[in-house]
């Protein structure tokens, strides 16, 4: 079975390709994603930020409302997020 391409990482290298889809995504982000097939649901706002060389952004997310499997746990202790491919943006301290 072949590998399904995360979704997130094609919308940033879009970002990174297409300065117009940037800007579009920047405006108007739930529609934007809306129309790259990604269901953004009801109620829900999307917020975009975007890093540069001297800026990094946090993102908190809201706490777990039950139980969290091994492999959700594991994924949270580790830190665990989609990193850019040229990994810079792991390095935070120099």
């Amino acid at each position: 079975m072949a590998e399904q391409e995360n979704p997130m990482r094609k919308i940033i290298t879009r970002c990174w390709d297409d300065e117009a889809f940037k800007e579009r995504l920047l405006a108007d982000p739930a529609a934007t994603l809306a129309a790259e097939g990604l269901e953004i649901p009801e109620g829900v706002t999307v917020n975009v930020a975007v890093d540069s060389e001297d800026v990094r952004t946090l993102v908190i997310p809201p706490p777990p409302t039950g139980e969290m499997s091994d492999v959700e746990l594991d994924g949270v202790a580790a830190g665990a997020w989609t990193p850019r491919p040229d990994t810079t943006c792991c390095r935070w301290g120099g």
